[in-house]
């Protein structure tokens, strides 16, 4: 969801506020700052388009640890966010169904002859991909679908929430969900603002094996990561 970046990396100009919405979760706020959008979500710095390069590695990484011979496999990407992990995964050939979760109206409606599409109208319009309007949490514990990737970006990490609810997904039971609704052979990759050895762990307790790390590092501060882990039964 955020994209490589920080409230406070940001100087001037100062950011114009091109929509403010309240929403089923609070508010969001669409923002324009130089040429860059930003989403602020109940006045926490969610992510922004100046550079993109951990959403495309939640993309790349879960593609690439996928076993080489499965055909078309499926993606479950959550959530929207500017649009960056859809792109890219709309861009790889490989990928069959691309399905994403977006439970703020708001966000969708940008990206659907808002203002952010013309970073996801091609994609958007991919036949592959659908737009699932609701909560990822939900929709994980609800659905009888299993998807081969499930590429998740809906906060700053398991340790800096957006909202309380979204908690849960980190916990022993959300992991669980998480898994069941893996193929078996798929792969788990969750988007973090920072490196986190107890979440590691939380992936290898909720029996999730090829548990690993991969980083991009920033312009200040800890690196950007993206964590991988695999169902293998």
């Amino acid at each position: 969801m955020p994209a490589s970046t920080t409230p406070g990396r940001h100087a001037d100009p100062a950011p114009v506020t091109l929509d403010r919405r309240d929403g089923p979760f609070g508010e969001v706020v669409l923002r324009e700052r130089g040429g860059h959008f930003e989403i602020i979500a109940n006045g926490c710095f969610l992510m922004d388009t100046s550079d993109g390069r951990s959403e495309r590695l939640l993309i790349d990484a879960a593609l690439a640890a996928l076993p080489p011979a499965r055909p078309a496999p499926s993606v479950l990407i959550g959530g929207l966010g500017v649009g960056f992990s859809l792109v890219r995964a709309a861009g790889q050939e490989r990928w069959g169904r691309i399905v994403v979760a977006e439970r703020e109206p708001a966000i969708v409606e940008w990206h659907l002859g808002g203002p952010l599409e013309r970073i996801s109208g091609s994609a958007l319009a991919d036949p592959r991909t659908r737009i699932l309007r609701t909560d990822l949490v939900e929709h994980l514990r609800t659905t009888t679908e299993r998807y081969d990737a499930l590429c998740l970006d809906i906060d700053n990490g398991p340790e800096w929430t957006v909202t309380e609810d979204n908690g849960s997904l980190y916990s022993p039971s959300g992991l669980a969900a998480c898994r069941e609704r893996l193929t078996p052979g798929g792969v788990l990759a969750i988007w973090s603002a920072q490196p986190s050895e107890s979440f590691e762990h939380a992936l290898r307790g909720a029996g999730f094996e090829g548990v690993r790390t991969e980083e991009v590092a920033v312009a200040r501060g800890v690196p950007d990561v993206v964590h991988l882990a695999l169902r293998t039964g």
